[in-house]
Order: C-alpha cells, then sequence, then structure tokens
C-alpha cells in the first residue's frame, strides 16, 4: 500500500452566527473552499481528482442532497468528478480526510479532495411529517442547527441532554475550575489574535466577499473580563458563552494524494497522514473521547507523545480540552498554539479539516516531525490523525 499525503489545505473565514456569512449558502461557502485548495495547484487538472469527500453534520436545508456533489458542480469541475458527503457530526470534514487517504492508500485513486461546510445560521428548523394528513393537533418546529433534534424516546434520558449539561459533568467528574476555563479561553483568542497578526493564516484563508478573517475573535480577552459572564447551562454552572465555542458559519478543503502524485498535483507534499484513531464513550462524556482516540492514532504511527510536538485539539469547550489534555499529560504549550475554535469558531462540519490544515502549517513553521489533529464529537465519539511533517 502506498502512503496518502496532505498537500495543500484552505479554509474560509468563519463567521458568526448570523453575521458576514449569513446570507451565504452552504453550498456555495463548499465550493469557495473547493476552488481555494485547487487554486493552490494550478498544474493539476481538476480531471484528475479520483473523489471528493465531503463532511457536513446538518444536511437538512440547502446542504442537503450530497452538498459535496453540489460543491463540485458550483465550483466549475468537471461533471466527471465524483462526490460523497459523510456525516460524523462535528468530525465529519476529518473523516472526509481520513477517508480520502484510505482511498489513497488502497490505490483506488491518486487524487482526492476532502473537506466540509457548514452554515449553522441557515440551518432551518424541521416539523415532524405526520403519519395521515391534516393531524388535529399542534406541532413544534426544532431547530436543526445543533444538538439533538426529534429524539427518540427509547434513548436513555442522560445520553440526551445538552452539550452544555454534559460538559458540566465532565468539569465536575474532574474538578476543573471556572478559572481554568476561562484562562483558557483567554489564551486561545489571544493566540488566534497573534497567529493573524504574523500573517500565519494568510495562505490558509481564502475570502469570501468582504470577509477575509475570523470573525469571532476577541483581542484582549482575560480571563477577569470573561469571569464576568453569567453561567448558559446550569445555575453556578462554570460554562459560558465565553468558554465555549459559538455557532459559526465556514468552510474548508484538503489535497490529499499519494507519493507519485506530486508530479500531477505540481508541488511537493506537506505531510504525510501516518496514523488515524476513532473511539466511543458514553454519550453525554462525548468531550473527552478524544483521549483514547489520540492513543490509537499515536499506536498506528509508531510514536509517543514524547515524539509530539504539536497538536490540535478542537475546543469545542474549554472544559473538555483541558480534560484531554490533562489526561494526555502534555505540555499545553503545544496545544492550539495559533488559537482554537473558542477564538476561531467551530462551524461543525468543516472544524476537522481546519485543525487538520493547521496543524500541517505548524509542523512546516517550526520544523517539528510529528502532530496529532484530535476532535471530540457529540453523542460520543472523537476522531484523530496524526501527521509526519514532510515538508
Amino acid at each position: 500500500m502506498t502512503s496518502a499525503y496532505l498537500y495543500a489545505a484552505v479554509r474560509t473565514p468563519f463567521g458568526r452566527f448570523g453575521g458576514a456569512l449569513a446570507e451565504v449558502r452552504p453550498d456555495d461557502l463548499a465550493a469557495t473552499a473547493l476552488r481555494g485548495v485547487l487554486a493552490t495547484a494550478p498544474s493539476l487538472d481538476p480531471a484528475a481528482i479520483g473523489d471528493v469527500v465531503w463532511g457536513c453534520a446538518n444536511q437538512a436545508g440547502e446542504d442537503n442532497r450530497n452538498v459535496g456533489r453540489m460543491a463540485v458542480l458550483l465550483a466549475g469541475l468537471p461533471v466527471s468528478v465524483p462526490a460523497t458527503t459523510v456525516n460524523r457530526l462535528c468530525g465529519s470534514s476529518l473523516d472526509a480526510a481520513i477517508i480520502g487517504s484510505r482511498t489513497i492508500e488502497s490505490g483506488d485513486a491518486d487524487v482526492v479532495v476532502a473537506g466540509g461546510v457548514e452554515s449553522m445560521t441557515r440551518a432551518p428548523w424541521v416539523l415532524p411529517k405526520p403519519s395521515r394528513a391534516f393531524p388535529a393537533g399542534n406541532v413544534t418546529a426544532v431547530s436543526t442547527t445543533l444538538g439533538w433534534r426529534l429524539i427518540n424516546e427509547n434513548m436513555p434520558t442522560e445520553w440526551t441532554i445538552s452539550l452544555g449539561e454534559c460538559n458540566e459533568l465532565l468539569g465536575e467528574k474532574f474538578s476543573i475550575s471556572r478559572e481554568r476555563q476561562d484562562e483558557f479561553a483567554a489564551r486561545s483568542h489571544n493566540l488566534a489574535a497573534q497567529a493573524w497578526d504574523d500573517g500565519f493564516y494568510q495562505d490558509l484563508v481564502v475570502p469570501v466577499g468582504d470577509l477575509s478573517r475570523d470573525e469571532g475573535i476577541r483581542p484582549g480577552s482575560s480571563a477577569a473580563k470573561l469571569a464576568g459572564l453569567k453561567p448558559s447551562f446550569r445555575a453556578g454552572g462554570t460554562i459560558t458563552a465565553g468558554n465555549a465555542s459559538p455557532l459559526n458559519d465556514g468552510a474548508s478543503a484538503i489535497l490529499l494524494g499519494s507519493e507519485a502524485a506530486a508530479e500531477r498535483i505540481g508541488t511537493a507534499p506537506i505531510a504525510r497522514i501516518a496514523g488515524r484513531g476513532v473511539s466511543a464513550i458514553e454519550p453525554q462524556l462525548f468531550g473527552y473521547a478524544p483521549v483514547e482516540a489520540a492513543e490509537r492514532a499515536l499506536t498506528r504511527a509508531g510514536i509517543t507523545w514524547d515524539d509530539v510536538t504539536a497538536v490540535e485539539l478542537n475546543e469545542a469547550f474549554a472544559v473538555q480540552s483541558l480534560a484531554c489534555v490533562d489526561a494526555w499529560n502534555i505540555d499545553p504549550e503545544m496545544v492550539n498554539a495559533k488559537g482554537g475554535a473558542i477564538a476561531i469558531g467551530h462551524p461543525l462540519g468543516a472544524s476537522g479539516g481546519r485543525i487538520l490544515g493547521t496543524l500541517a502549517a505548524r509542523l512546516k513553521e517550526s520544523g517539528g516531525r510529528w502532530g496529532v489533529a484530535a476532535i471530540c464529537i457529540g453523542v460520543g465519539q472523537a476522531l484523530a490523525v496524526v501527521l509526519e511533517n514532510v515538508g
């Protein structure tokens, strides 16, 4: 089997809920990211793309009916380029990259584009469809933006509590204080702002209209400022709007290929997909699931945490990020050194591609050899990928 390599990664800026990207359809966002990543390889004939694997968590509105294929068509690629859409909730685009890397390793394709999209602003309300026409009773419209909807009554209630309450439980389980969470969140904002000012994201982000920079970053954040926010999920709780990821819109894309595809792509690869891991846990403890996923990915890469110099962990909540970093017993300074989802944003289906692209860029910048990208997933799952720097 051949190895799979990451050649390029781009994303759109991540917009706030109801913000600058609110009028942009998710399939158009996806097409923008797709065109952006292919622009990094102008000598590549798009007809040579063996498959496009796209992630999306919602798929209830304009992102329905295989948004990956819609993006291919809207981006102007040849109609012969196939595409599929996968859904592993928050991990959808990282799952897409994993599937794409396996496709290359198996020899089924030399070049694959992976990515993902989410417009949480444009996620629709849905109504349950009646089994018979013209029901006499009332029905309730349910938001598809985030979390459980139309819950099966056979599901245990402890599995279907809100994502915020899940993480309040996690904070209690591991005794993670509000102060630590606020400090972590402030760090995320300040590192993201600094990374933008330093030009780190310049080649990783393609503008959408007038938006060229992530919309939710708050430079100058501090734990003292965040301490004034009220708990969002329970009285006396520790999770606030300031130490959890917001609702966002955005897309990401990654160009993958075999080593032999370098001539066709026209550039040298940046990183090798060296290990992959997936894990599952009780749904209410989903934030802790990356712990095992990362361990499995490291084992498959044949390395340990002692070899790792960079980690990109999606910051769904500060509390779950801290729980994972504590469990790994690693230097927290190598985690999300360019900011994380609390600041940058978390458009569900796009976040996995963002962290993988950022990780590759960090390894290229630092010269470090090994890095880990990991993401927690609602309903008790997680994914992780180990990259080896070959740039």
